[in-house]
């Protein structure tokens, strides 16, 4: 168990009695404000089904039901219940602290548009606001991800693939959807992706928000927006059993209204629309259609949103709604990833369908919500891979610096630098500093320093060697996952490769060899161009040092210290890539029922003298994710999204996969996990996040007696995963994306399961079982109303107010 006392934790966030420079998003934390009599607490925690030290102490709300049916339980030191409850009800609803309430704002099938045709987007992510009269009324801008079952039997990964006549697409939406991978069932699947823009607006203070239906500002951004531009293009369609057709009439996905492109292209800035995008074989140059794989975002002091393009990637089978990932030297794509014959059912991409280029995908796109007329961004600076957030330091008289994680096995921590200074922090003039700076990756030390590395064409080249970053693992269990992988640029003529473009494996059986053709040399000497660096952002990093991480997720910037504050989710190793053993726990490394758990953690870097422009940092590792009662375990896994509160309180919400919920599987069959602490290596520890039911957001105080603890605040619907907190004045915002994933509904849902979970006990001295009881299906959020016992789990956005009005927390 980790020792989360108030001092270390106030240390850790920088509440350590002397001044600290401001940042623009919040002001100083006082010394008087630090040694402040303590503030208790101002909610019941909500009682999830592992142990947590907080409920030893505290008085906590035990769901038993939906729409806020519970009981409170008395602490433990008090007469209450042991940490370790011996059975528990999972609730297929959004669970708040009793003094709450939530309700839902808006949903997927929606139609608040001026033009009806038009729909919300599926699996909400990412929230950002933008207020219009002050915390009353605003833009409310969501992410849309991805799509996956019960939007369709044949959604990419689907663990239900035979249509048993739900029909839920039909149901929801009103039309029904192609049951094959035909034009308009891709080009629907990219319109439910992007984002929606909503007025919403509030009669007074405290109360509901809704949205303003029907009003100008309601807009959609898609997968698939500006298609009409395709009939510029020169270029040829594939040639396959449907003929060969020219990408110049690829204009629309079907004959619907809503189908038919529009003129609402993106456009690029930076480098790579200079030097890149002019070569893209969509003859298109800097016009690009739409955006995917919208996963979390930012929003800027000036009144824009920063919405990240995280898993745009494709293959030709499983994930197929994507483009190429691949680049060559020149930074164009490989090519259209498609395999066989190009009919409605073979292996063909989005990408290959419509003609997207791959190159286009995995930017930080900007969109300024308040004028339609200007069109969306990719600002090809903050580099091209896979984007969960992005936030912000933005003081006047400094440059603009922009933070972000790189979401995969393997994956960055990354800096942009503005080459300008920022003046007014409100004014949108400072969009333009995007257009201009350098990027920069993140090396840790194994000493707790670090440096940013520029991602500059003279960047000498100093590639990361599996059996170094993997050495870790192999002295403690005798392997290496993946052989250590690490992911290089792929150039004809060097390790003895053949082919041009995309990813070098190298690993501890070939770095011997293929090493030396990588060192001593520069980033010119695998790229034509700056922007062709930053279009391959991910392996010029591995090339040039940049530490491999482990899934870093939300980077968020304290909005009084100006420390940078990262999420990373899961140590373990994948195709990707695989995290630095000497700097996260990659494995549960012996059969020790208590052993530390690589399931994330929470991490802090210090810039040298708080400086935006610095290039040399402290770091240091305050939580690491695993069960209370194993070592250094802080009783969450997968951490996501971070949010601070307007007193500095920190909240995360949890990203654990679907298939892991409870331990009891995926499908109509739902075969269980394996959930056995006396197992070692990475597959059986991930088998243990079984333990912490369904996915929940905590909070961790930054005052009063519960300072660092963790306090569970809400818990979602079955498969579900709660993202995108935004606080608006006395609300909290938030999506509730993917309810139901994968499992059955109607009459394929045939009730709750039952099975016993191993657990730590909350000293880690011993396990207990606990019968945990887990509905199999979701209803939520029909189930919410009165009478409806059955229904269409849908993903929507949120609101979280307390029950009697004040202020939130």
């Amino acid at each position: 168990m980790q020792d989360l006392n108030r001092r270390n934790f106030l240390s850790f966030v920088g509440g350590t009695g002397v001044a600290v420079s401001t940042v623009s998003l919040g002001g100083l934390m006082s010394a008087e404000a630090v040694h402040a009599a303590p503030v208790p607490v101002s909610f019941t925690p909500v009682r999830v089904p592992f142990p947590l030290p907080i409920f030893t102490t505290n008085t906590n709300f035990l769901p038993t039901g939906v729409n806020g049916a519970g009981t409170l339980l008395a602490p433990t030191e008090t007469g209450g219940p042991a940490a370790e409850l011996p059975s528990y009800t999972v609730i297929d609803d959004v669970v708040v602290p009793p003094e709450y309430e939530r309700y839902v704002i808006s949903a997927w099938g929606d139609r608040p548009f001026a033009d009806a045709n038009q729909y919300v987007g599926f699996n909400a992510d990412y929230t950002g606001y933008v207020p219009l009269s002050g915390t009353n009324e605003g833009l409310l801008w969501t992410n849309h991800e991805y799509v996956s079952y019960p939007f369709s039997e044949i959604c990419p990964e689907s663990a239900i693939t035979t249509p048993a006549g739900n029909n839920v697409f039909e149901r929801v939406i009103g039309f029904p959807i192609p049951t094959t991978k035909t034009r308009e069932y891709m080009g629907e699947c990219l319109y439910n992706v992007g984002g929606s823009l909503l007025r919403i607006r509030r009669v007074a203070r405290g109360g509901r928000f809704g949205v303003v239906n029907g009003h100008a500002d309601n807009r959609r951004l898609h997968g698939l927006s500006g298609l009409a531009i395709n009939a510029m293009r020169t270029d040829a369609y594939y040639t396959g059993a449907r003929g060969t057709v020219a990408y110049s009439e690829v204009t629309a996905w079907g004959p619907r209204a809503h189908q038919a492109g529009d003129s609402h292209y993106l456009e690029g800035t930076g480098p790579a629309a200079t030097e890149v995008f002019p070569l893209s074989s969509d003859t298109l140059g800097n016009r690009i259609i739409g955006t995917l794989g919208n996963c979390s975002g930012g929003t800027t002091p000036w009144g824009t949103i920063l919405s990240c393009e995280e898993n745009f990637q494709a293959d030709a089978s499983a994930f197929y709604l994507g483009v190429t990932e691949g680049v060559r030297a020149n930074g164009t794509q490989t090519g259209y990833i498609a395999s066989g014959t190009q009919t409605d059912t073979g292996n063909r991409t989005a990408g290959a369908e419509f003609g997207l280029v791959g190159e286009k995908y995995g930017w930080v796109v900007e969109i300024d919500v308040k004028n339609p007329a200007v069109r969306a961004k990719k600002h090809s600076w903050l580099g091209r891979f896979r984007h969960e957030n992005v936030a912000l330091k933005v003081q006047a008289g400094q440059r603009l610096a922009a933070y972000m994680g790189d979401d995969r096995r393997g994956g960055h921590v990354w800096k942009f630098v503005s080459s300008g200074v920022v003046g007014n922090v409100t004014s949108p003039a400072n969009s333009a500093l995007f257009e201009s700076g350098t990027l920069y990756v993140a090396r840790f030390n194994a000493d707790g320093t670090g440096t940013w590395i520029p991602l500059l064409l003279s960047t000498p080249t100093n590639p990361n060697v599996p059996s170094a970053i993997s050495s870790v693992q192999f002295a403690s269990e005798g392997v290496r996952d993946r052989n250590g992988l690490v992911n290089l640029p792929r150039r004809v003529g060097v390790a003895g490769q053949t082919v041009e473009g995309g990813f070098f494996a190298c690993t501890t059986l070939n770095e011997a060899t293929a090493l030396p053709d990588y060192i001593g040399r520069t980033l010119a000497d695998f790229y034509t161009s700056q922007g062709a660096v930053l279009c391959d952002a991910f392996a010029a990093a591995n090339l040039v040092g940049g530490t491999p991480a482990a899934r870093p997720e939300d980077v968020e910037v304290h909005p009084k210290t100006g420390e940078i504050f990262i999420a990373f989710t899961d140590g373990a190793a994948g195709s990707d890539g695989y995290a630095d053993s000497r700097i996260f726990t990659v494995s549960k490394y012996s059969t020790a029922i208590n052993t530390e758990q690589q399931s994330g953690g929470l991490y802090k870097i210090v810039e040298a003298g708080n400086d935006p422009a610095a290039t040399s940092f402290t770091w240091s590792r305050f939580l690491q994710g695993g069960e209370a009662g194993a070592a250094h375990g802080a009783g969450f896994a997968n951490l996501d999204n971070l949010a601070f509160d307007a007193k500095a309180n920190v909240w995360g919400v949890m990203d654990m996969s679907t298939n892991l919920h409870n331990g009891i599987g995926l499908g109509t069959s739902a075969t269980p996990t394996t959930i056995n602490h006396a197992l070692s290596g990475s597959g059986n520890a991930a088998n243990l996040v079984g333990v912490y039911g369904n996915n929940w957001m905590f909070c961790i105080p930054t005052e009063g007696p519960d300072a660092g603890k963790q306090l569970p605040f809400a818990i979602g619907p079955m498969r579900a995963e709660l993202t995108g907190p935004t606080f608006i004045g006395d609300h909290l915002i938030l999506a509730v994306q993917h309810p139901g994933e994968n499992a059955p509904i109607d009459a394929q849902n045939t009730g709750p399961r039952t099975r016993t979970i191993e657990m730590l006990t909350l000293d880690g001295t011993g396990v207990f079982n606990q019968t945990r009881t887990v509905p199999l299906g979701c209803q939520w959020p029909s189930n919410t109303a009165a009478g409806n016992t059955s229904g269409i789990p849908k993903s929507a956005v949120i609101g979280i107010r307390r029950r009697n009005g004040g202020s939130f927390i």
